[in-house]
Parts: structure tokens; sequence; C-alpha cells
């Protein structure tokens, strides 16, 4: 007998079939530009339930990959990032969570940029189900070279046009994104 799925894959196989429908599925959900706000519709999949049977902590995250995804391909970003060689990646997050997501109900993933500093853009992300949020979250992500290096913001914002004039990175994400940084100890 042939196995299809090695035993730990199963995630990465239901991730890459939401990430084809997304692919496919964009056009249907309209165009936006980079600065709009991206609305994500999703359903809580068997895969994605821990041993309480609600939606696993840890899938939260893996599904805002998506919602940035379909943000970039909807605003016609994510063509234009691969021609360049320059990818994104998370460079911290953090999420707070309010309301369980249970098996098959259907939720909206809402994703927009909040913000940029000198490295990276901010983006907020929310569950949302029936006008509720059950968790929110913000992530501090950076573009990077595949030739090496990273991408600067100006580069970026060469990219995708001017930021809105009214756009101004929260205080407390400001400050969140100080603390987080990772330093180097002295020994």
């Amino acid at each position: 007998m042939v196995r299809l799925v090695v035993e730990g894959e199963e995630p990465a196989v239901n991730l890459l079939l939401r990430l084809a429908w997304i692919l496919l599925t964009h056009r249907r959900r309209g165009p936006l530009g980079i600065w709009d706000e991206a609305v994500t519709p999703m359903m809580v999949a068997p895969t994605d339930l821990d041993p309480l049977l609600h939606m696993n902590n840890g899938k939260y995250l893996s599904l805002m990959d998506l919602g940035r995804v379909d943000l970039m391909v909807r605003a016609g970003l994510w063509p234009r990032l691969n021609a360049l060689g320059w990818y994104p990646v998370v460079a911290a997050q953090t999420i707070t969570y309010r309301r369980s997501l249970n098996p098959l109900q259907r939720f909206d993933l809402v994703t927009r940029v909040i913000g940029f500093d000198d490295r990276a853009v901010y983006v907020e992300q929310s569950f949302r189900r029936g006008g509720r949020i059950h968790a929110s979250a913000i992530v501090k992500a950076r573009f990077l070279k595949k030739t090496g290096g990273s991408v600067g913001i100006e580069e970026l914002l060469s990219l995708t046009g001017p930021a809105p004039a009214d756009l101004t990175l929260p205080t407390w994400v400001e400050e969140w994104s100080s603390r987080s940084r990772i330093r180097e100890s002295a020994t």
C-alpha cells in the first residue's frame, strides 16, 4: 500500500490545498489595492482541530499566512514580487484569542496593512464570524531577496505605490516591535 501522507505532513497538504484554492478563486473576491482590507472567507476544517475540538491556536498563524497571500495576490503585488525574486517573511507576531472557532464553522479572515517602519511592514489580521472578533493579531513582516539581503522599505514602496497619508503605525505597535527584537547575549 502506498502512503500518500507521511505522518506529521497533513497540515502542510491542507495548507497547500487552501493556498491553491485562494489562488484559483481570488478573482471572485475582486481586486484590491495593497492598502485596502482583504476579507478571505474560510471554514474550520477537521485538520484544524486540537483535542478540545476547536481550532488549534497554531493553526490561526498558518491561516494568517494565507490571508496575507490573498491580499498580495488581489492587489497584483504577488507576481511582481516573484518577478523581482522578493518574498515576505514573518519577523514577529502577536495574537490574542477571544472566542473559539469550532468544527465546520465559516469565518472571515480580515487582513490589512496598518503601517511600516524603516525595516518592516505591519499587518493587522482578525478572525471574524457573525460580526464578532474571535482572534486578532499583529504581524511584523520583512521582505527578503532570493539573491540575498533584505528589501528596503523605499524599494518596496516603489513597487506598491505611496502609502495613504493617514497611514500611521500605532505607538503601541512600535513599542511591541522594539521589545520583541531578539538581542544577542554578551556571553
